[in-house]
């Protein structure tokens, strides 16, 4: 898909100068396919709309995921779907059981389909005054696909996100209730559909449910607190206006890659709470990126149950399986080393300080597509990292050690002795 991609932004239709360095398609397409956001050319401006169809294309294929739009072509097809096949599937949706896989990719299908038609017709009716009715309806399509699909491409242009668009009632709403909704995972969105009460939820909805909102709360309120006396973010805003901002600034750095607010302007503080947010994440099995929300609930979870004295990890009256925490464990220190080498080498490379690499390695990782602005003067050696950043933060850390490294189980067990800790 992103070799694909990259074929066809570089074709004289797709640019408006008629050229584009292949580095630069490359980066474009994969930023696409991995639904992150970051860009070295303004979608807006540089792209013609063909090239910005592709782009669409591109995000709507990566943000449902390979294996299910896969499966919609070959049952369209008529082809049998193996066991093989359901295997893959079940994988890339993170479920338990095999039983009834094709029909969820046939409702993950139409929901997605179905709710971004649903965020289209709403921003048309901002977009079409502005706009005109073939640009504003194309433009309503564009980011209610790129916001479902947490992907944060936009066409305002002048790489300035939503910035125009900050005191609207109705467009930076319907963007945060759109990628909100992707990073919540489709199973998390059909179950609440289904069960339609938090005590009939499973523990992975529950946990899901419980730590998004917690996030969006905390998250706002630090905001609130550290940027209400910045005049270049939350500060030229009234006390709803800074609240509405607030939480946009919160709910994006989910992996979403809007902003209301200029990143690059804000304080320090609030970066590094931002690095944090998008470093959790969304949830599994949606369109978000980052440890994921429930690897972080796992490991919170097991960490106040070793400081209780507590001999098993327990939420909600259930229990934590060791097996889900040890693969947590291993997803975050995985993520840390990547995030840490990456950094360490744009640091390097770019000549730029330490905070601004490590927001946009991080950005990179879990797919998010918030920059402070250095995106578009990375070096040669800069993008490629940040492309090679991006394609292990979509693809997973642990589906590519697992693809790898064919992990055996050992036919005996070796000796238990004990080490000091703390």
């Amino acid at each position: 898909m992103i070799l694909l991609g990259t074929i066809l932004l570089t074709l004289p239709i797709s640019t408006h100068t008629g050229r584009i360095s292949f580095l630069d398609a490359l980066f474009t397409a994969t930023s696409a396919v991995c639904v992150t956001g970051l860009v070295v050319v303004d979608t807006g401006t540089y792209f013609t709309r063909f090239g910005q169809t592709v782009i669409l294309l591109l995000i709507q294929f990566g943000g449902l995921g390979i294996m299910t739009a896969a499966t919609v072509f070959f049952i369209l097809l008529g082809k049998k779907i193996t066991l093989r096949e359901r295997l893959v599937i079940q994988e890339a949706l993170n479920q338990i059981s095999m039983q009834g896989l094709v029909r969820l990719v046939l409702a993950v299908v139409l929901l997605t389909l179905a709710v971004q038609g649903i965020g289209a017709a709403i921003l048309a009716t901002r977009f079409i005054p502005l706009y005109g009715v073939g640009t504003g309806l194309f433009y309503a399509v564009f980011h209610a696909v790129s916001a479902f699909c947490n992907a944060g491409f936009d066409l305002i242009g002048g790489f300035r996100s939503l910035e125009p668009f900050a005191t609207d009632p109705v467009i930076p709403a319907t963007i945060s209730a759109l990628f909100i909704l992707g990073g919540l995972g489709f199973t998390v969105i059909l179950e609440i559909g289904q069960r339609q009460h938090f005590n009939r939820f499973s523990l992975h909805s529950k946990m899901v449910a419980v730590i998004t909102v917690s996030l969006l709360l905390f998250g706002m309120l630090l905001i609130l607190m550290l940027e209400s006396g910045n005049p270049a973010t939350l500060g030229q805003f009234n006390f709803w206006g800074k609240l509405y901002n607030a939480f946009f600034a919160a709910a994006a750095p989910r992996t979403a890659g809007f902003n209301t607010v200029p990143i690059g302007q804000m304080t320090e503080a609030t970066l590094f709470l931002l690095v944090v947010l998008m470093f959790i994440g969304a949830s599994p099995a949606g369109t978000g990126g980052g440890i994921k929300t429930t690897t972080f609930g796992a490991l919170l979870v097991a960490a106040l149950a070793l400081f209780k004295g507590d001999e098993e990890a327990l939420l909600f009256k259930k229990r934590i399986p060791l097996i889900v925490i040890n693969k947590a464990l291993s997803l975050f220190f995985a993520s840390l080393a990547t995030i840490f080498l990456v950094t360490l080498t744009l640091t390097v490379t770019e000549k730029k300080p330490l905070l601004e690499m490590l927001f946009e390695t991080v950005s990179a990782f879990a797919t998010v597509g918030l920059s402070t602005g250095v995106t578009p003067e990375l070096s040669p050696i800069g993008r490629v990292l940040i492309i090679f950043t991006m394609f292990i933060g979509r693809l997973g850390l642990l589906t590519m050690v697992f693809t790898l490294a064919h992990p055996r189980k050992k036919p005996f067990r070796y000796m238990a002795e004990r080490i000091m800790i703390g």
